[in-house]
């Protein structure tokens, strides 16, 4: 951490980190775009306040991420019972393979529930897989060990995600 911030560097790190943290936020919020500005503007809130009394982190974006998860996780323990009662667990894990979480606002609350649930790490795995659309060989390359590897760790964390989808649909059922 720096011992002060000043405003250039406020809006230096905004530009650099606004585009990854909006895109972040709206594929958690699925179709709820107004819910992915306000977690987007509440974090930057979140980070000004933060960063002017203590400095900046060493990672911003990780800082704002994870902040953006928080508030999202928060908004979603508030929320009232999303109502999916005919969907599996394997159809909103194929709504993940095919990229279509953010077409419905309930499969992305339930995947986000879910993912949060996750190692942090399987978790964003996963996200950079499916939501960031990042390919076998960009993963490898990034957490430095080889494809094979990479398909291993996705394939556990698909299991994983299976199990607690199917713990989300229970507890939204009201079979938990």
């Amino acid at each position: 951490m720096e011992d002060r911030i000043t405003e250039e560097q406020l809006r230096q790190i905004y530009r650099e980190t606004i585009d990854a943290l909006y895109r972040y936020t709206s594929h958690r919020c699925g179709a709820e775009r107004e819910l992915a500005e306000d977690v987007t503007q509440e974090t930057w809130l979140r980070a000004v306040r933060d960063w002017r009394r203590n400095g900046a982190p060493s990672s911003p974006l990780a800082w704002l991420l994870t902040t953006a998860r928080n508030l999202i996780l928060n908004h979603l323990r508030r929320r009232p019972t999303i109502s999916i009662d005919s969907m599996s667990p394997a159809e909103v894990l194929a709504a993940v393979e095919d990229n279509r979480v953010t077409d419905s606002t309930e499969i992305a609350a339930v995947v986000t529930q879910a993912l949060l649930r996750l190692p942090e790490a399987e978790a964003q795995l996963l996200e950079q897989f499916h939501y960031d659309r990042l390919k076998m060989s960009q993963l490898a390359e990034a957490y430095g060990v080889s494809e094979r590897a990479v398909e291993g760790r996705l394939r556990r964390a698909r299991e994983r995600l299976r199990r607690e989808l199917e713990i989300t649909l229970k507890m939204e059922r009201g079979l938990a």
